[in-house]
């Protein structure tokens, strides 16, 4: 049996978080270990505190590293120290609630990521009022045989129209096969009208864009060679990576914000917990600016009525 290594302890801010295990391979693309991952989540810290602030955060944690069990965590377990914040959010189909993570510092992400937490997926609002969303989200998913091209095509005509809204759209790889656009909107809707409008937003993108976009909610029924405009990550509960969250893949994989021109030179693959460090060290977190570039939905439910936009399925 192999022998474990021994736990570190390590000052953040104002606290002490044990690492145990520290030498566990978590990335075996390139041997990164848990202790990588806590020191790249660490060195990114003002950009991941700033992306989950005050956020329901559900955890994707691999216990045994990326190439085991995935598990996905919505409620903090017993036994968390006295200093992690957390916000209760309900579930009304299921008559549940869990109190979530909430990030307000960042030793809470470091106590996370002892917990074996690699993917940070946080609520688009906030527990001021968890029913009120802050934040659309445009997640350009491409489907099987959609290639990276397609991705930025479509991006740079998400980004004309969101310029001709008055809109300022925040971009960031996924850290997979595609893109991520984020705007802060006024917490005035709740999460029904956020989707509705943000299904609008899609269809024009389809519209100026047929022969790269599709807007067809089944998957079975979608071309595999276009992209998926996914309003539906706008949905209630529905949550994507985090910007500077860590995919769970052998290369770890980051979600990171770029600026509007490096799309067309942006590889994917560009973009891990190895290269992220020294471009955040450079660059420093290009979504800092995002709390003070409000968006009103109005024009974009405006669009909704126009068309006549119904609430699509809740689920696919």
């Amino acid at each position: 049996m192999a022998q474990k290594s021994a736990a570190v302890e390590l000052e953040v801010g104002p606290h002490t978080v044990r690492i145990s295990n520290p030498d566990r391979v978590y990335f075996p693309a390139r041997g990164e270990t848990k202790l990588d991952l806590v020191n790249y989540y660490l060195s990114v810290g003002d950009g991941i505190v700033n992306a989950l602030r005050e956020r329901p955060c559900m955890l994707h944690r691999f216990p045994s590293g990326v190439a085991g069990e995935k598990v996905h965590q919505k409620r903090v377990p017993n036994g968390a120290p006295p200093w992690l914040e957390t916000v209760r959010v309900t579930f009304p189909r299921y008559n549940r609630h869990a109190d979530e993570l909430c990030v307000t510092e960042l030793a809470h992400v470091a106590w996370a990521v002892q917990m074996s937490t690699v993917e940070f997926h946080p609520w688009n609002s906030r527990r001021a009022d968890t029913e009120k969303p802050d934040e659309w989200r445009i997640d350009l998913d491409p489907m099987p045989d959609c290639g990276y091209d397609r991705v930025r095509r479509v991006a740079h005509v998400a980004h004309e129209i969101l310029d001709e809204l008055g809109a300022v759209g925040w971009p960031k790889t996924s850290g997979g096969r595609g893109l991520h656009i984020y705007v802060r909107i006024e917490p005035n809707r709740g999460f029904k009208e956020v989707r509705r409008a943000a299904l609008a937003f899609a269809h024009e993108v389809e519209r100026r864009a047929p022969d790269d976009v599709t807007t067809t909610w089944w998957r079975k029924d979608r071309d595999p060679r276009l992209l998926f405009v996914d309003y539906n990550q706008n949905a209630r509960d529905h949550t994507i990576a985090s910007a500077y969250s860590v995919r769970g893949n052998p290369e770890g994989t980051v979600s990171t914000p770029i600026r509007w021109e490096e799309i067309d030179d942006a590889e994917p693959g560009d973009f891990t917990i190895a290269t992220v460090p020294a471009r955040f060290a450079e660059l420093g977190d290009l979504h800092a600016g995002i709390d003070k570039a409000v968006f009103s939905l109005d024009p974009l439910l405006e669009w909704a009525d126009r068309d006549g936009v119904e609430e699509p399925p809740e689920s696919d």
